[in-house]
């Protein structure tokens, strides 16, 4: 099967305005809500100094990390659909070398300098965040994987995780499949697409999260 390739110029376009849909469906239709996971072992216990939404490069440090570069996005809703402004998106996952920024995940020795480890972004009323990061790689006993959490005020912080479609490891992840519902379980599970005309094959994944909550008009 040919692999779908989306033209950057189109992507950038698309996420700068308009609304996206969810499916095949618009965004106010019945919505699945997004399953939550454990915020697991390796949430940095400090975070670092550079927190932004490209996790691609620390500080002024002129290289960029190792691995697939990965822009990924989406829309943080509410259960009616409607976007939540003000809401805070943070992600971490590992390094291309599979070392977490957290001092018991992984190998010090080999982690990549160069790789932030997570970045935070908070949504405006339109609830799209977006990040500038890497295709995540599997390790010991776990698929590929990108942590992602969300707190609203006056809500408690919600995680979950985002996994690639297609990727031969999810069919054996004891997290992932944790799940039992197999819809909820796919609403954790999305393509990463090559965008055309990329360099070294970069990637865009869209991973929208829709709350449980329906706040106050």
């Amino acid at each position: 099967m040919t692999p779908i390739r989306i033209n950057r110029r189109r992507l950038l376009a698309g996420l700068g305005g308009g609304v996206w849909l969810l499916g095949s469906r618009g965004i106010f239709a019945e919505l699945l809500l997004t399953p939550a996971q454990a915020l697991g072992p390796f949430y940095p216990e400090q975070l670092p100094l550079d927190q932004d939404n490209d996790l691609l490069s620390v500080g002024d440090q002129p290289t960029q990390a190792r691995g697939i570069v990965v822009q990924l996005h989406g829309q943080i809703l509410d259960a009616r659909g409607k976007p939540l402004k003000g809401a805070l998106v943070e992600i971490w996952q590992v390094d291309a070398n599979g070392i977490y920024l957290h001092r018991l995940g992984g190998d010090r020795a080999r982690r990549d300098p160069n790789f932030q480890g997570y970045g935070r972004f908070e949504t405006a009323s339109d609830g799209r965040y977006r990040f500038r990061t890497l295709r995540p790689v599997p390790y010991p006993g776990r698929t590929p994987h990108i942590h992602v959490a969300v707190t609203l005020p006056g809500q408690p912080r919600f995680t979950t995780q985002c996994y690639i479609r297609g990727e031969p490891l999810n069919q054996r992840d004891g997290v992932l499949n944790a799940i039992r519902e197999p819809r909820l379980r796919e609403r954790l599970i999305v393509p990463f697409v090559p965008v055309a005309g990329a360099r070294a094959g970069e990637q865009v994944a869209r991973f929208d999260i829709v709350l449980g909550i329906t706040p106050a008009s």
